[in-house]
């Protein structure tokens, strides 16, 4: 028998539609007592339906390769979703990585060419950045 167990047993929501779709007469609670068991599967058909088992095997083992695709196709196509966030994500990383070297480029050339206006700057930032802290925690 060439009926991928795997793929029936791993897509067996699928699987039981197409079987319920094909075969009306049976019923959920039928497939579940073969819940994924190949061989129980077809002796179950064929019990309910009377179909010959090559034509029950045939049917399954073209859902089974329909069901495969399907799965392929999604895994392709999210693990190409994926590479194309993780391409996305690095470009992003390096252009913040270059954005960040041109400003401290720009900041080192504003300190060199500016020196005194720079201390200036500093000490205003740290000078209001002590005054607001001072006045957060008194308040508190």
């Amino acid at each position: 028998m060439t009926i991928n167990q795997q793929v029936i047993e791993g897509s067996w929501n699928q699987v039981k539609g197409k079987l319920r779709e094909r075969w009306g007469q049976i019923t959920d609670d039928d497939l579940e007592k073969a819940r994924g068991n190949v061989e129980r599967l077809v002796g179950l058909i064929q019990e309910k339906t009377g179909e010959a088992r090559g034509e029950v095997e045939s049917y399954l083992e073209t859902t089974a390769a329909g069901v495969a695709s399907v799965v392929g196709r999604a895994t392709d196509a999210v693990v190409c979703g994926a590479q194309q966030v993780a391409e996305t994500v690095q470009q992003t990383a390096g252009q913040a990585i270059d954005s960040a070297r041109a400003g401290y480029v720009q900041t080192e050339r504003l300190v060199r060419n500016r020196p005194v206006e720079s201390l200036a700057v500093c000490f205003g930032a740290g000078l209001i950045t002590g005054v607001v802290i001072g006045l957060l925690t008194r308040s508190k």
